[in-house]
């Protein structure tokens, strides 16, 4: 069953899918590994600041960096169009590849350091962190955030979220999806609103602290993706939750 959810001005509903590309190691030679080297710099130095927007497919200036793989199919493909333009079709594809590749090693450690900078801020507050591949998943329990039935941001978890909000302004090259949680008490419909109007109750707390809300879904899923028992006090309390996942904007 499809969950409905209500859309923010402004936020965007989907992530850009990661690309996938295994061939390249094996489809250059030593010979032609070794001519590349002359000219993989000045492309490397092209790209590093030029990317496009994954929503207006628009060019822009950017400091992120591509994920290793998915940088190589990308480069590949800027590869394989200038190799065309300039007479050669077939040839640019791999030295765009292992330019896209070199210029996607960061992902990872632009990762690395949300992570250990959320970490320290969220040490003591009772908000969980989790590392999922190059993705992070906050889990804020329902009893810290919310008061019972209201979707009004308890005032005692502003200083978290503002902690949140800061680190998502430093490293703005991430897409964040907030979604909100409830237990099986009550009806399924009430559920499912309330926790909509919690998930984005936090989106819009986030954009008023400086987020930018083109980065931002934020939906209800209600009792659908429980974490814990619900026929236990402390299983419900568990799924009474929001979070917030981030991952690296892929190119």
């Amino acid at each position: 069953m499809r969950i409905p959810h209500r859309r923010l001005n402004g936020i965007h509903d989907g992530f850009t899918p990661m690309l996938h590309d295994s061939a390249y190691s094996n489809a250059i030679t030593k010979e032609n590994a070794m001519n590349k080297k002359l000219v993989l710099i000045p492309g490397l130095m092209l790209l590093a600041g030029c990317t496009t927007n994954p929503y207006t497919g628009e060019p822009q200036v950017s400091k992120t960096v591509i994920g290793t793989l998915g940088g190589a199919a990308a480069g590949a493909a800027l590869g394989a169009a200038g190799g065309a333009i300039a007479g050669k079709p077939g040839t640019g594809a791999a030295i765009g590849a292992g330019v896209g590749a070199l210029a996607g090693m960061g992902v990872g450690a632009y990762m690395d350091r949300q992570e250990a900078i959320l970490r320290q801020k969220l040490a003591g507050t009772g908000v969980r962190l989790a590392r999922e591949g190059n993705n992070l998943r906050l889990i804020m329990p329902g009893n810290i955030t919310f008061a019972t039935n209201s979707s009004e941001i308890a005032p005692q978890f502003y200083s978290t979220l503002n902690a949140i909000a800061l680190v998502l302004r430093e490293y703005p090259e991430t897409l964040i999806e907030i979604t909100g949680h409830t237990d099986s008490t009550g009806s399924e419909e009430y559920n499912l609103q309330l926790s909509q109007r919690r998930a984005q109750a936090v989106a819009q707390y986030l954009i008023a602290q400086g987020v930018a809300p083109n980065r931002i879904i934020a939906r209800g899923m209600g009792e659908s993706m429980p974490i814990a028992d619900n026929s236990t006090p402390q299983g419900r309390a568990m799924n009474r939750r929001v979070e917030i996942r981030i991952r690296p904007m892929q190119r």
